[in-house]
């Protein structure tokens, strides 16, 4: 694919409900200052719409107010890429079981490629998050074939060994870097990722950016970006 000099900075950050410090986790993203912010953990309650719609502000971006209601995936947007409107996608779960699904939209320049994004947080059950890996990667190449720009980010809940993450390995290159994400206060566990193809260069972010921050006030996760040239 010729490099069209599109450069999108994408990160992915679980924001536990905003049931944490808000303030702190909108310092972090302004931080980052992402292009394209892929989220899990949306809350979810009756007037949570404030709440997101607050936290978009302070963290200078825009929320579309239509996804997160599916199973609290969600994304926010800066200025500069074109956005379509974001949707929310169901996958399968059980009955009384946690809902789960992803939130997807596309987003373009002027005169690059249209790239898919998806935001997605998979189950804590592992043959779930299998099914539900396999039921995402089948439906986000349906329209677009298999070579159509595609990125792919979100807390995983497991870590590169696992068999889900596996999947998006064998379609997808790992993009973001291989430090732990979780718990915030004292990371061991690498569990949140992005996952992209259709890219020319890939950048990690780099942590050293947030030093000094005092991310476990925010989340129990950590963020996790990374820069894409398409």
């Amino acid at each position: 694919m010729p490099d069209t000099g599109f450069r999108l900075r994408i990160a992915s950050y679980n924001l536990r409900g905003l049931k944490d410090d808000a303030a702190t986790a909108a310092a972090v993203v302004r931080a980052v200052a992402p292009d394209v912010l892929l989220l899990q953990e949306l809350p979810r309650y009756p007037g949570s719409d404030y709440a997101i719609t607050s936290f978009a502000r302070e963290a200078r971006m825009l929320w579309s107010g239509r996804t997160r209601f599916v199973s609290g995936t969600g994304m926010l947007t800066g200025l500069r890429p074109l956005p379509t409107d974001s949707q929310d996608l169901k996958l399968p779960v059980g009955l009384r079981e946690n809902p789960r699904g992803y939130t997807v939209t596309q987003v373009r320049s002027p005169h690059g490629p249209a790239i898919t994004v998806a935001s997605v947080h998979l189950s804590l059950r592992e043959e779930q998050r299998v099914d539900h890996t396999r039921t995402l990667l089948t439906e986000l190449t349906a329209d677009g074939g298999a070579q159509a720009p595609l990125v792919v980010g979100g807390d995983l809940n497991e870590g590169p060994t696992g068999a889900a993450w596996g999947l998006l390995a064998d379609e997808l290159d790992v993009v973001s870097d291989d430090r732990p994400t979780y718990p915030a206060s004292r990371p061991q566990h690498r569990i949140d990722a992005i996952f992209s193809r259709g890219h020319v260069a890939a950048t990690p972010g780099d942590p050293q950016l947030l030093d000094g921050m005092p991310l476990a006030r925010a989340t129990d996760h950590l963020p996790v970006w990374v820069d894409l040239t398409f």
